[in-house]
């Protein structure tokens, strides 16, 4: 395993951009105001559809903060770039495209089959 300080550094920066786009998502997720009113049905159903779409981007951004904390952690334990599930090294190339991924292709293929 080479450049652990590297990876490091890329899952700070990610969880540091993740944070900075909660910051300033979090007013599309807020309850959307059914008064007729005020606003109309057509419109009330975008803000619908736009209240879902943001709630489930919320849920990702937050999936994806635990995966990056999570590897984090290995780093600090001295576990990060060994697959959670058989112990083999993760190729760097893997940790190149997802450097929060906690396990090898063999054991993540085998999850989905």
């Amino acid at each position: 395993m080479i450049g652990v300080e590297r990876f490091k550094a890329l899952l700070l920066q990610q969880r540091r951009t993740l944070l900075d786009i909660a910051a300033t998502d979090e007013k599309g997720a807020q309850t959307v105001e059914l008064d007729q009113t005020r606003v109309g049905r057509l419109s009330r159903m975008d803000a619908l559809q736009q209240q879902a779409m943001s709630q489930e981007a919320m849920r990702r951004r937050h999936s994806a903060l635990q995966s990056i904390d999570s590897a984090l952690a290995r780093i600090e334990s001295g576990d990060y770039g060994y697959c959670m599930d058989c112990g083999e090294e993760i190729v760097n190339g893997r940790l190149e495209i997802d450097p929060a991924v906690p396990l090898c292709v063999k054991c993540a293929g085998k999850l989905e089959s």
